[in-house]
């Protein structure tokens, strides 16, 4: 695995700071109702990514998952300024204005989504897999899920086929305990996850999801494996979201108590602490890297206010194209 070092420490710490505050922005704006619908936050699983991340070839690995999805893509190398433009429902935003919360996307960043229907990311991360071993590209693609959509039946569906093909996949859940509201104890006769993997003889474990240096230890070793043509790895993180389900949640089924105790195994608070104690970095430049976080959040929302909404038009611009049927005129 790549080495751990002071640079990388750093750059967690500032990434996984800007993916906070990104996301408390947005919950700002979606209480002044400039977000609509659903808004599903990430707060308190960002270990989980920033280790992924450093694991990752992103010149040829993918990523998808399911809707709390909106700083995965800028980890990817997406434009924060888009992804929040398209959770404002902009013309600039990464579907244009049109995917919303829900699915922000980005081909180009090898991010796929994003999406609505739970578990429906499960065998599409199959199939992204199922591509790139048919097309030899040497790229892993990270099926990421909740353990929620751990319960779902497309889940062994998928599972059966990318171990049968040997598929270069890594199957992620992030268990932060509830799925929507109800805990992982009140939806199965297991808790462990995990183990679901070991009914198709498929490498399964827990991984520790509020520290990144156990991210990416884990996640290197399942890479590798899929890289070299050894098929799929199924691994548990056990995180924590610090906010509800989505901002509509109440949070009734768990107390104030408890998320506090979370708190205290902050991923964001464990890097500062190691930055700190390591003397990687002076008060005066962390101090330097909050107000770029601060002064990137502000541009991000300066820009998706700005931006304008879709035209009218765009609603038949982003349907289906017959070559061979031109009375609807396309743009896109």
């Amino acid at each position: 695995m790549k080495e751990v070092t002071k640079e990388v420490y750093l750059k967690w710490y500032e990434d996984m700071l800007l993916w906070r505050k990104f996301e408390d922005k947005l919950a700002a704006l979606y209480i002044q109702q400039k977000v609509r619908g659903f808004l599903h936050l990430y707060n308190g699983q960002e270990a989980v990514l920033a280790g992924a991340l450093h694991a990752m070839d992103l010149t040829k690995d993918k990523m998808i998952t399911a809707y709390r999805n909106h700083v995965q893509p800028i980890g990817m190398g997406v434009d924060p300024r888009n992804v929040m433009a398209e959770l404002l429902g902009k013309v600039t935003g990464t579907s244009k204005g049109m995917g919303g919360s829900m699915h922000i996307f980005s081909k180009e960043h090898r991010f796929y989504g994003g999406h609505g229907i739970v578990g429906g990311q499960i065998p599409v991360g199959a199939g992204l897999a199922f591509a790139d071993k048919y097309f030899n590209t040497g790229g892993v693609t990270m099926t990421y899920f909740g353990d929620g959509a751990a319960r779902q039946g497309s889940l062994h569906e998928a599972f059966n086929m990318a171990m049968l093909w040997k598929l270069p996949v890594v199957f992620i859940v992030e268990n932060n305990g509830y799925a929507m509201g109800t805990s992982v104890e009140r939806t199965a006769n297991h808790t462990d996850i995990w183990k679901l993997g070991l009914g198709y003889e498929m490498p399964c474990g827990p991984v520790d999801g509020m520290n990144p240096v156990k991210v990416a230890e884990a996640m290197h070793e399942a890479i590798e494996r899929a890289r070299r043509g050894d098929g799929p790895t199924f691994l548990e993180m056990k995180t924590y979201r610090y906010r509800g389900h989505s901002m509509s949640d109440a949070q009734l089924y768990r107390s104030k108590e408890e998320v506090e105790e979370y708190r205290k195994i902050d991923p964001i608070t464990q890097v500062l602490d190691v930055i700190m104690d390591q003397k990687y970095a002076t008060e005066e430049e962390i101090e330097a890297i909050d107000q770029r976080v601060k002064d990137l959040v502000e541009e991000c929302q300066k820009f998706a206010e700005e931006s304008p909404y879709p035209e009218l038009q765009q609603l038949y611009d982003v349907v289906y194209a017959q070559e061979d049927y031109p009375f609807t005129p396309h743009k896109l």
